[in-house]
């Protein structure tokens, strides 16, 4: 499992309990050194949260390798080392724990370097970040996921499989979902030693795989189209991976051939050859409703159209909530307002309108661009989302799709944020 370079981590910032109590709060620090060393040599870590904790350097605890120690306990030890590898587990005593949101943490961590003159010890390493509280379960109707799309940028750089996973199970998260290129090795045919990985990783941390991305790439071939043979070939490919990966379904992104994401129109024969192999394998065909295609969109028709008409189970919609954005995303670098599409300002579908469609409706993707330290979401309307979907009767997943800023591990953080949000408003609708 890699770590972040902060030296505190975000993965693992959680209220801790003892019986049923909350009895603290803990996180996770990376060595600050170039090499590992004996836990002896640690001289304590002071802890500040804000106004809410300030404690002295021998008053925390610490664990290392599922072993806790007090600071004398760490003196007295011998054989106990903290590895370069390995992050300690920093618990702090705080009867009932830190409040849900976004906190402050600084520390002073301080440790004996031997070949440093005696007179310039201990060596201080001294550091503030700001943090999410994992949220504690699921709130209110809905199940909660990620999709590894969120990391993009950092997987496969600063980040591999077991950190993803690692991280989406840290906010208490239990759906997972992957890109099937972007994200299994060797694809279409992974390795029988990944793919024991992959359900050993999906049974360490209490995952369940939820939505599978694919496409039907059909500019393939320069100077041709796509046949619906081949469509429905390359959608069929992905439904057999999918299901050897323990997935319930399958999002196919399939080729437009308008700005407003019409789909090719091979969509319906590929789609339609391929429902008998979906029903098979216990998997819905789910393609995404997203922006610039509002709801109430000729695109939204035809697919509910194809589920009438040829009563199937195993084709459904995909919710994408960028179609609720209703305030722009900020300019980058290089962009104006005329260089870019129009979209990314916002469509701003009613929430309201998903009553409509609920019916329809097998999985939401929950995208969101920026979340600020007071969780207020700068572009996606939570509140009315969420209460239009509960009241529509929709309790499937919440799967959180980060598009924001790529800065390395800023997803991982950015994240904690959505799920501390949308889980309080949540809970308050139940």
């Amino acid at each position: 499992m890699l770590l972040e370079r902060d030296l505190i981590q975000s993965t693992g910032f959680r209220n801790v309990r003892e019986g049923g109590k909350v009895t603290g709060f803990q996180f996770r620090v990376r060595m600050p050194s170039y090499r590992g060393m004996a836990a002896s040599l640690i001289d304590g870590i002071t802890v500040r949260v804000g106004s809410l904790v300030d404690v002295a350097a021998d008053v925390p605890l610490w664990t290392f390798g599922g072993t806790t120690y007090t600071l004398q306990e760490l003196w007295n030890s011998d054989g106990v080392r903290w590895p370069l590898e390995e992050a300690a587990v920093i618990t702090v005593p705080l009867d009932g724990g830190l409040p849900q949101g976004v906190h402050e943490v600084s520390i002073d961590l301080r440790l004996r370097m031997s070949y440093i003159p005696l007179e310039h010890q201990p060596t201080v390493h001294r550091t503030s970040r700001k943090v999410t509280l994992a949220p504690e379960g699921g709130d209110g109707s809905f199940k909660y996921g990620v999709s590894l799309y969120s990391f993009m940028g950092d997987y496969g750089t600063v980040m591999d499989l077991e950190t993803a996973l690692a991280a989406v199970a840290d906010v208490n998260a239990t759906g997972v979902e992957i890109l099937g290129e972007g994200h299994v090795p060797g694809y279409p045919e992974p390795s029988t030693a990944w793919l024991d990985t992959w359900f050993n990783l999906l049974e360490k941390h209490s995952l369940e795989p939820t939505n599978y991305g694919s496409w039907i790439d059909t500019r393939l071939h320069p100077g041709r189209d796509m046949t619906v043979e081949e469509g429905a070939a390359a959608l069929q490919r992905d439904l057999k991976l999918a299901a050897r990966l323990g997935f319930r379904y399958v999002r196919p992104k399939i080729g437009v051939v308008s700005g407003d994401l019409v789909p090719d129109p091979i969509w319906t024969g590929s789609v339609e050859r391929s429902l008998d192999l979906a029903h098979s394998l216990d998997i819905t065909i789910c393609p995404e409703i997203h922006s610039p295609t509002p709801i109430k969109h000729p695109v939204v028709d035809d697919y509910i159209s194809l589920i009438e008409r040829t009563g199937t189970t195993n084709f459904g919609l995909l919710i994408d909530t960028g179609i609720f954005q209703d305030r722009p995303i900020p300019l980058r670098e290089g962009e104006t307002r005329e260089t870019r599409p129009a979209f990314l300002d916002g469509i701003g579908v009613d929430p309201a309108d998903f009553a409509d469609i609920a019916p329809y409706v097998v999985f939401v993707q929950a995208k969101f661009h920026d979340i600020d330290e007071h969780l207020a979401d700068q572009q996606i309307p939570w509140e009315p989302v969420l209460k239009a979907l509960a009241g529509a009767g929709y309790t499937g997943y919440l799967s959180s799709e980060y598009e924001g800023e790529r800065t390395p591990w800023r997803a991982l953080e950015q994240v904690r944020r959505q799920h501390s949000l949308i889980r309080g408003i949540a809970a308050g609708l139940a």
